[in-house]
């Protein structure tokens, strides 16, 4: 009699939820003791609410599409372990034995710090950062769920020496000698793209010859703007728009992150280069507001540059890149304390599920187990 898989069920409503489980996926996928389940779809608002679109959902990634099931399907069954990347319970299945929460990002923000978290029965931690949060906030208790310090799944091929900068650059018709710079936003309403993104991809530009310049839209944003066919005309030799999800090989063929406050800007301090924060009033007065528990003062934006204008800008781009080493000391400190266990961190949180599923009588070895 052949023994009964266990059902492990992923749920989203946006790619990079999926991008930052898939790492984990690709494990859990070749283990023969392991069913893994995908749902969710993209969030659209509707006349009575919101409704969830698979269609493309999971399209881009080699994913098995037989295991892609419909919401209607995830609400009418039972699994034995439910993992997610955001915070929502809109998604979970009609019954579940435990619930894993890997978050989908690290900003300085820190929306991930909340009580609501405390739904979900093991929550993995992208590292020492968020365990000292959870506990300074009072989320690390004796019952409940239990916080798991695991590190961050998705930042694991920063550090695995499997990206290939050149390769992706001469991919995209861009030359790999010159020096990249990637302008990747954070999502929120009065973001740098919405702010002033023409005008920084303009100035940019004209530097042509200088400097490549790929742009990356956030894949959720507040604000709808179709930024693709916005920026198609200024596509050249040297500016790609990236239409790719998954972020993390262009922070890799990176030389320096401009941003915002976009969560990229912390995963990018594993690579130890420059980072220009650009100051958006409108942006820092709406985090402020709905982040309670924002940190500015731990390192914030003071792991680069921070300008307010195109001036600003371009000689901030010219001085980071004749001086790469500045900032270095924090953002090499900031990567230590945020991220545990960089290059392993998906062999820990799939470790973890398989704890959860009842496959394994103990946590990985490589996980940290918070006690209050």
């Amino acid at each position: 009699m052949s023994k009964q898989k266990k059902r492990v069920l992923f749920t989203g409503y946006a790619q990079v939820h999926f991008v930052c489980f898939l790492p984990v996926y690709r494990i859990l996928a070749a283990d023969p003791d392991v069913d893994v389940f995908l749902s969710g779809g993209f969030k659209r608002k509707v006349a009575d609410g919101v409704e969830y679109d698979l269609t493309g959902f999971y399209d881009p990634y080699p994913v098995d599409m037989e295991h892609v099931i419909s919401l209607e399907r995830v609400r009418a069954e039972s699994f034995d372990v439910l993992v997610s990347a955001h915070l929502s319970d809109t998604l979970f299945p009609k019954s579940v034995g435990k619930k894993v929460q890997i978050f989908h990002g690290v900003s300085v923000k820190n929306l991930a710090i909340r009580e609501k978290a405390l739904r979900y029965d093991l929550l993995c931690l992208p590292g020492r950062y968020h365990g000292e949060q959870y506990r300074d906030n009072g989320l690390v208790r004796d019952s409940g769920a239990r916080c798991l310090v695991t590190g961050f799944p998705k930042v694991d091929p920063l550090v695995g020496g499997t990206l290939d900068r050149d390769a992706l650059l001469r991919s995209m018709g861009l030359d790999p000698a010159l020096p990249t710079i990637l302008f990747a936003p954070t999502g929120e309403k009065h973001n740098a793209l919405d702010t002033m993104g023409v005008e920084v991809v303009e100035a940019i530009s004209k530097a042509e010859g200088a400097w490549n310049l790929l742009v990356k839209p956030h894949d959720h944003p507040k604000k709808d703007i179709d930024w693709f066919a916005e920026l198609a005309p200024y596509e050249s030799k040297t500016m790609r728009i990236v239409k790719e999800r998954d972020i993390i090989p262009y922070l890799h063929a990176a030389d320096l992150l401009l941003t915002d406050m976009s969560s990229v800007a912390v995963e990018y301090t594993l690579l130890d280069r420059p980072i220009i924060f650009l100051h958006i009033p409108k942006l820092m007065k709406r985090i402020k507001k709905r982040s309670p528990a924002l940190d500015l003062d731990t390192y914030g934006r003071k792991i680069g540059s921070v300008v307010a204008d195109i001036p600003e800008l371009i000689s901030a781009i010219s001085e980071s890149l004749s001086n790469p080493a500045k900032y270095g000391e924090l953002r090499r400190a900031m990567s230590a304390h945020l991220f545990h266990d960089p290059g392993h961190a998906a062999l820990n949180v799939a470790g973890v599920v398989s704890y959860a599923a009842g496959l394994t009588a103990t946590l990985p070895s490589g996980v940290e187990v918070l006690k209050v």
